[in-house]
């Protein structure tokens, strides 16, 4: 359904349909138009000829390309305002009328490195159509919360594993890798220094094999219990890391074969519910998460 949004600009009346403007989100939010045609449901081209639309109706270029995306001219960070503000307007009127009435509460266990780009945008969509739902939710190891699952102490799971076929729902594609600051390169010392998880497990064993196997000397320089404190150590030249690829912070970059090291693991993101967990407030997160990871995986995930 496309609504009709009519505009007074200067001493003209402009006329936007809900359709652009929400095309229009999805690729500021995305800086990629090839990533917004997978979240909006349109091709590439459809995409670009829908913003060349809106661009000849504002009068202005929106968006400035480069070889790494786009990015907002100062005219479109200026419409992005009022255009998220019609959308998530048009988003929950949608949702207040479509979604049951529920209520209740529904128990997540999430690795908190996906806290601000998938459960921010889960849980915003979510708490639109569902406001008399409770949510909990718990940050921490994966193999915490498969146990935490199974005493019945959590509804939902989304844990990392590495089974070429994992038994629950693959969310995402998300391999562990090295990761190393562009600007400081301390992936060139030797010893190398390398940040891990302060309790051992599968990530740390995982990523200490790679570099014996392939004689790369290293020293533990830093610990921490978050992949936020890894992520953090990376940044800041202090050392390198394990990382899931997806969550590389601004800055820094993979270390690839070429650079002598390469993949750690071939992980999948992975949910999983609580047998008996079969109420309509689960299933409804359940659906808001898998959006959520889908918009970040740029696209449906191959099972």
């Amino acid at each position: 359904m496309i609504t009709v949004i009519r505009i007074f600009n200067g001493y003209e009346m402009v006329h936007l349909d809900s359709d652009l403007l929400r095309t229009f989100v999805s690729v500021a939010d995305t800086r990629n138009f090839t990533r917004a045609a997978h979240e909006v449901g349109r091709t590439q081209s459809a995409v670009s000829m829908q913003m060349k639309r809106l661009e000849t109706m504002v009068g202005e270029p929106l968006f400035e390309r480069g070889p790494r995306g786009v990015a907002l001219t100062a005219r479109g960070g200026d419409l992005l305002v009022n255009a998220r503000r019609i959308v998530d307007l048009i988003n929950e009127t949608a949702a207040a009328l479509q979604a049951p009435d529920l209520d209740g509460r529904v128990r997540i266990g999430i690795p908190e490195e996906y806290s601000a780009s998938v459960l921010s945008r889960a849980l915003s969509s979510f708490a639109k159509a569902h406001r008399q739902v409770e949510v909990l939710v718990r940050y921490g190891r994966s193999t915490f919360f498969i146990d935490a699952l199974e005493r019945g102490d959590i509804d939902l799971a989304v844990v990392f594993e590495w089974e070429s076929e994992p038994q629950g729902e693959i969310l995402m594609r998300d391999p562990t890798v090295w990761a190393t600051s562009d600007q400081h390169c301390v992936h060139k010392e030797r010893p190398v220094p390398v940040a891990l998880y302060e309790s051992p497990g599968w990530c740390s064993e995982f990523a200490t094999d790679l570099l014996e196997a392939r004689g790369i000397p290293y020293r533990i320089a830093y610990r921490s219990d978050t992949g936020n404190g890894l992520k953090l150590a990376v940044s800041s030249g202090l050392a390198i890391a394990p990382l899931s690829r997806s969550n590389i912070p601004p800055g820094c970059r993979e270390l690839t074969a070429g650079d002598g090291f390469g993949l750690i693991d071939s992980s999948s993101v992975v949910m999983y519910r609580r047998p008996g967990a079969t109420g309509k407030a689960t299933a409804a997160m359940a659906d808001a998460i898998r959006e959520a990871f889908r918009v970040k995986a740029g696209g449906p995930v191959e099972q």
